[in-house]
């Protein structure tokens, strides 16, 4: 008797069903242990460290993750579709900027969940590492923050002459500046750091003053000016001459008298 293609041997299906899940609680316990270890010993973790907290051997952990990419992307997926919907949620809010500056602090938080996250986010952002999976949660998030930086770009609330993608780039590297100093405020003063630059205007370009000239005098005749009066200080007064000069006191010769010339008398016819 022939079977249909759809059916099945009854004994196979018993036999599958504990491994999918068994494999279903391998994976599940392999998530677990990974946050829980990541959270204490960073993105960087021994990955047999994690194998081994969650029971099982590290054939099964490379089975289910391939890379250690892998297993972070599935770790924070949880948070990234948090952020993700609230980057939709947001395109409707009143005030672009405000909604932009709510976001960007939410995705701080959450690029900081575990030490050395910021890290392998940026090299997902860029592009440059192998994990499928974690660039394509990077490039999700990337366009759902694009989307609020250009909303408050057209809404003239922030330079229009700021690619988005910087915009979102400055809310990570702001986790990893508070991851390096140990200073968790550092990373919102950074942030709003960065906002205030892109709410100010270019700075215009201003000619250097012209020196004015100095007004025409009444008695100057027309067409021509006056020279400015000169700021030098005044020359002090002249000391007095000796006739005008005090007498000396006792003990000093007197001054001489001026001598006089006297007129011969004319000689007489």
């Amino acid at each position: 008797m022939k079977t249909s293609p759809n059916s099945q041997d009854p004994d196979a299906l018993a036999s599958d069903r504990p491994q999918r899940a068994d494999a279903r609680r391998n994976r599940d316990a392999l998530l677990a242990a990974a946050e829980g270890v990541f959270n204490e010993q960073g993105a960087s973790a021994s990955l047999e460290a994690i194998a081994r907290r969650a029971g099982v051997g590290i054939g099964t952990l490379y089975r289910h993750f391939p890379t250690r990419d892998d297993l972070i992307a599935q770790v924070i997926c949880t948070g990234n579709e948090a952020i993700i919907a609230r980057a939709r949620d947001l395109l409707t809010a009143d005030a672009p900027l405000a909604a932009l500056t709510s976001w960007l602090e939410a995705l701080i938080r959450q690029s900081a969940t575990f030490r050395g996250l910021s890290e392998a986010l940026t090299t997902g952002y860029a592009g440059n590492n192998g994990s499928q999976q974690l660039c394509m949660a990077c490039d999700v998030i990337m366009s759902a923050g694009g989307a609020l930086v250009v909303r408050a770009q057209e809404a003239g609330e922030i330079r229009a002459d700021v690619p988005p993608a910087d915009v979102v780039l400055s809310a990570n590297a702001a986790a990893w500046l508070a991851e390096q100093t140990g200073d968790a405020e550092a990373a919102l003063r950074h942030l709003h750091l960065v906002l205030a630059g892109l709410r100010a205007p270019a700075p215009a370009m201003i000619s250097p003053a012209l020196p004015r000239s100095a007004p025409a005098t009444p008695d100057a005749p027309a067409g021509r000016r006056s020279a400015p009066r000169s700021s030098a200080p005044a020359r002090p007064a002249r000391a007095p001459s000796r006739a005008a000069r005090p007498p000396r006191g006792p003990g000093r010769r007197s001054p001489r008298p001026a001598k006089t010339r006297r007129r011969s008398p004319a000689p007489r016819r």
